[in-house]
């Protein structure tokens, strides 16, 4: 089990592939994104949704990260980019890098782990990247003492 203290920055997570279908993309747009482009309608090439490209990133990420991690929630997501189309037959291959950690203000339990996010094609051309934030788990907390707490940061 991966805790918050065993992100360091730097840290690079390979996620794996996966290899977009045509009826995949269809099925997706039909559900979710029916736009004619993300349907393949005639006259129209077919290109996946970049919300479909953004869960495909998603599950890679849970079955090779959040699986074997003390991971609670995301509190948001910055700076996404889709960066080129992604088309029947493409292979995405995952890639998160953790840019940075910090214990969280609001659950001294958890701490936040910022992340870069990254689906390429199987060239290594980037489809997609954005910057995202992940709460964690620590592994040993103590309750938060006025010590731990900066004067400007007191409410009163």
């Amino acid at each position: 089990m991966r805790y918050f203290e065993d992100f360091r920055v730097g840290d690079v997570y390979e996620l794996g592939s996966r290899r977009m279908s045509e009826a995949e993309i269809r099925s997706f747009a039909g559900q979710f994104d029916p736009q004619p482009i993300h349907l393949g309608e005639p006259g129209e090439p077919l290109i996946a949704s970049g919300w479909h490209v953004a869960a495909t990133f998603m599950r890679l990420y849970v079955d090779s990260v959040v699986s074997g991690s003390a991971a609670e929630v995301s509190p948001g997501i910055d700076e996404l980019r889709w960066l080129r189309p992604v088309r029947p037959g493409d292979l995405l291959v995952g890639r998160m890098t953790v840019l940075g950690t910090t214990v969280s203000l609001s659950r001294e339990d958890c701490g936040i782990v910022r992340q870069r996010g990254e689906l390429s094609d199987d060239s290594g051309r980037p489809v997609m990247r954005f910057v995202f934030h992940g709460l964690m788990k620590r592994r040993e907390h103590r309750p938060a003492t006025s010590a731990d707490v900066h004067p400007d940061t007191l409410r009163t």
